[in-house]
């Protein structure tokens, strides 16, 4: 068990866990479940200029930031006039005060004391009982604030601690957890914890992005949104303030640091010299803390491969439909399936097949590229279709990469369906529109998976599918298609029918009598109609039965789910929570 899987070193702890997780939980659902406190951040104007300080593979100097922190009498008198501004009652606190280094928490703790807050700093060597002496003191009110430096990081909790004073950047987001972790400890009488970090214009490599993703969580849209727009989706009971300039440090910040083509290829010319790592997708990705999404952006014009190229560390190479290789490489990204993802890494390997779910995978595998069946994008077969995009030998090891990282990001368990025929689908796994149709064998020399209704009707294996959107926007669907559809808890789902379905139509009773006609129902479900840039795909929440209906042209349907809904995407779909 461990709050900080992402370790400082870079390493995967998963390796001794045989890649797996038994289970999660991040910050915001624990605050959300009453397991820690809620907090108040404030993001307050530092006087400081930091973006012309040295910048190493380890961030900041520490002795250049420790030169002007300390001794810095303008920066000190804000920071005093900041938590009287931000904190309720200066009588209440239980602070911890996070500094650069010894010199600089002696520092704060000698100028908070000469402003009338009684205060003390630790550090590393001091004895075990000054620091239960100091720990004892802040708990009864004697003093306000502890000012540390490479402690209370972890291993120790002061569950009284009410306010963290973040005094300098932190550049491993290991460790900001850790601290802020230090005042999120629920206690009684602690409504909630008062967090003030000190922003100042920072070097053009800092990230300010990673500590606000582990505030808000998964959301859809990025970091930069909420900065600019406000921070309405965090746990209940938590608020983010920004002062406007130092509102205007990050968002300058994030525009200089942003994931341009440029500046990726600018990091990864030196990425093996500056990390100390062999330069792969992987590596890449996790020591930038950065998506697929963000690395490859919304373009469709990044590769890898060609990327390596650019930057001078891979000779180049030739390829006649890069372009549109390199366009339709985002249409993997979201793809969660074991099953699928082991497969495809199979087939690019060893270019066989084995069994009907085999062939219909590879169909997958086909449409999740191209959008038409063979003959029609001048091909001969779907095999013909997949070489023509790993002929080159640089993409095929892209793609593998692609499809090894997905594997190892793996966040939910995939269920065994119970279709009554051979289906390669996996619940609780993502789905675009053409790789579901395409593992219904739904093509041939007229017909392609490419499919724009809701609902849809396999006479021949005895099932309906349902296709549910369900934050529907007036831009992206006519009156006629917002229909009302939501979870009502983790099994049921309520379903609105298509306009012009009635009680006594033909498709009505072939849903309130599947059971009895041995006739199957699935769901599949995506929050949004376009996330990252691209069309959303559908998660699969499988098969379902009938309980109740009521309503005529519309009908309204609720359905009971087979297996329940994960559990991160029930209080998207429960419109009483949103």
């Amino acid at each position: 068990m461990t709050a900080t899987p992402e370790r400082m070193d870079g390493k995967n702890i998963l390796s001794y866990f045989d890649e797996t997780i038994a289970a999660e939980m991040r910050l915001t659902e624990a605050i959300n479940q009453k397991l820690l406190s809620p907090f108040q951040y404030f993001c307050v104007s530092d006087v400081v200029d930091l973006s012309k300080l040295k910048w190493s593979r380890r961030g900041y100097e520490i002795r250049e930031l420790e030169n002007v922190y300390t001794s810095n009498t303008l920066r000190s008198n804000n920071i005093i006039k900041s938590v009287y501004k931000y904190v309720t009652d200066i009588n209440q606190v239980k602070g911890l005060g996070f500094c650069v280094s010894i010199d600089h928490a002696k520092y704060m703790a000698a100028f908070f004391n000469e402003s009338g807050i009684p205060s003390v700093a630790l550090y590393g060597n001091v004895n075990a009982t000054m620091r239960a002496e100091a720990q004892e003191k802040l708990v009864t009110g004697e003093i306000k604030f502890i000012f540390v430096v490479d402690l209370y990081n972890e291993g120790i909790d002061i569950p009284e601690v009410n306010t963290i004073l973040f005094l300098r950047p932190t550049e491993s987001l290991t460790v900001f957890l850790q601290q802020l972790g230090r005042g999120l400890r629920l206690h009684d009488g602690k409504e909630c914890l008062t967090v003030l970090d000190f922003v100042g214009q920072a070097h053009q490599n800092y990230n300010f992005e990673e500590k606000f993703k582990a505030l808000i969580g998964k959301t859809k849209h990025s970091v930069q949104y909420y900065v600019e727009n406000g921070f309405f989706n965090l746990p209940k009971g938590c608020f983010v303030q920004l002062e406007k300039l130092a509102k205007d440090y990050i968002l300058r910040n994030f525009r200089s640091s942003a994931n341009t083509k440029s500046n990726l290829i600018a990091k990864m010319k030196y990425f093996t010299e500056d990390t100390g790592k062999s330069l792969t997708l992987s590596t890449f990705l996790h020591h930038y803390h950065l998506s697929l999404y963000d690395f490859y952006g919304k373009n469709g014009d990044r590769s890898f491969s060609r990327m390596l190229v650019e930057a001078g560390i891979s000779q180049d190479f030739e390829c006649d439909n890069e372009k549109f290789i390199t366009s339709r490489l985002p249409s993997l990204f979201h793809i969660n399936s074991p099953t699928f993802i082991c497969f495809m890494l199979s087939y690019l390997k060893q270019g066989e097949i084995n069994g009907h779910e085999e062939t219909l995978m590879l169909s997958m595998l086909y449409y999740t590229f191209y959008k038409s069946y063979p003959e029609k994008e001048g091909l001969s077969s779907i095999e013909d279709g997949i070489q023509n995009i790993i002929s080159v030998p640089e993409f095929k090891a892209e793609i593998m990469a692609i499809l090894e990282y997905l594997y190892q990001s793996i966040e939910t368990m995939e269920i065994q369906n119970d279709f009554s025929f051979p289906c390669p689908l996996q619940v609780h796994c993502k789905y675009t529109t053409s790789q579901i149709m395409a593992a219904f064998d739904y093509y041939n020399e007229e017909k392609t998976p490419a499919f724009r209704e809701g609902v849809k009707h396999f006479e021949d294996k005895n099932v309906d599918i349902f296709f549910i959107t369900l934050n529907k926007s007036d831009k992206e669907f006519s009156p006629s298609t917002l229909y009302d559809d939501y979870a009502i808890n983790e099994r049921l789902f309520h379903w609105q029918t298509q306009s012009r379905v009635s009680e006594t139509s033909e498709t009505a009773k072939r849903y309130i009598q599947h059971r009895k006609r041995e006739h199957q129902i699935a769901l599949f479900v995506r929050e949004y109609k376009k996330e990252n840039g691209y069309t959303s795909p559908f998660v699969f929440l499988g098969t379902a039965d009938y309980l109740k209906h009521s309503g005529n042209k519309p009908m309204s349907f609720i359905w009971k789910l087979r297996e329940e809904m994960p559990s991160y995407l029930v209080p998207r779909a429960n419109k009483n929570i949103l």
